[in-house]
């Protein structure tokens, strides 16, 4: 029973998504919904997702509310709040009492597209962090090369706080980035309250064609460095679907555990999810 910790859906009516009007992305520009989402795990085959967590897009309370009314019973919500405002807090108790604010287990704000590389670490923000670890939701972290830095300093200035790097932090694959990111990786590892997910890693391959050759040494220094139980498969549906299907994606994801045990695969494929999203079994 796979969990995909990591999908988004938007209705371009209701949320004004503006950066899909960038060049490139024109495969995605139109609506997700839920009855899409469906069709798409549907088409995995015998391979069962049985669990997904959406993500959200926008700095944008508007849109969390409205992924907090689409979750289904197996799904959960990791949204946003303003984490450096006084107000945070309050804000957190309004989602909780909203429809749905059952399902909101983590919040994520766009840090890769923030001026200040180091957002993460202003005094306010570090205070939103810690409202966020009061009530239990982990801390998604989306940051790119200029924010890695920020993102390994707050993590180890909040160790009660429960941190998702997503994507793997990004690494420019197809330019054939390693190094500072497989150090920035085995730093982050290092710290317990940490884990991270695989997934976003075929949209970091172009201008190179995505394959498995490519991607694999990224996934497996994550792997090595992290431990399965620290790892969460994540589909980054549909922005996947600029290179690759949502089945193609899961797929990479089962191929590159080849060899691994079946603890380990439980772990990568649901079980670090269920456990840092707090999922029913």
């Amino acid at each position: 029973m796979i969990v995909d910790a990591h999908h988004h859906l938007w209705d371009r009516a209701r949320q004004d998504h503006g950066w899909l009007g960038a060049p490139g992305l024109e495969a995605i520009r139109r609506d997700f919904t839920v009855a899409d989402l469906a069709a798409a795990t549907a088409a995995t085959g015998p391979v069962e997702v049985g669990a997904t967590i959406a993500v959200q897009a926008l700095n944008s309370s508007a849109e969390t509310h409205d992924l907090l009314a689409a979750a289904g019973p197996t799904g959960a919500v990791v949204g946003w709040v303003d984490l450096s405002s006084a107000r945070c807090g309050a804000r957190l108790e309004q989602l909780a009492a909203a429809p749905g604010g059952a399902r909101l287990r983590g919040l994520r704000h766009l840090a890769q597209d923030e001026p200040d590389p180091r957002w993460l670490v202003r005094p306010s923000v570090l205070r939103g962090l810690a409202t966020a670890a009061e009530r239990r939701l982990a801390v998604d972290l989306l940051v790119r090369a200029p924010q890695r830095a920020a993102a390994l300093e707050a993590a180890r200035l909040m160790p009660g706080t429960s941190f998702v790097i997503d994507h793997a932090g990004k690494p420019n694959i197809g330019a054939g980035e390693w190094e500072p990111w497989a150090a920035w990786i085995t730093a982050m590892a290092a710290l317990p309250h940490v884990v991270c997910k695989l997934s976003g890693l075929v949209t970091e391959c172009p201008p190179q064609p995505w394959s498995r050759s490519l991607i694999e040494p990224y996934a497996r220094h994550v792997l090595d460095v992290f431990g399965a139980d620290r790892v969460m498969f994540g589909s980054d549906w549909p922005v996947c679907l600029l290179q690759a299907s949502y089945a193609q994606v899961l797929g990479l994801t089962v191929d590159l555990l080849d060899g691994a045990s079946p603890a380990e695969r439980e772990a990568v494929l649901g079980g670090t999810a269920r456990r840092v999203y707090r999922l029913p079994a």
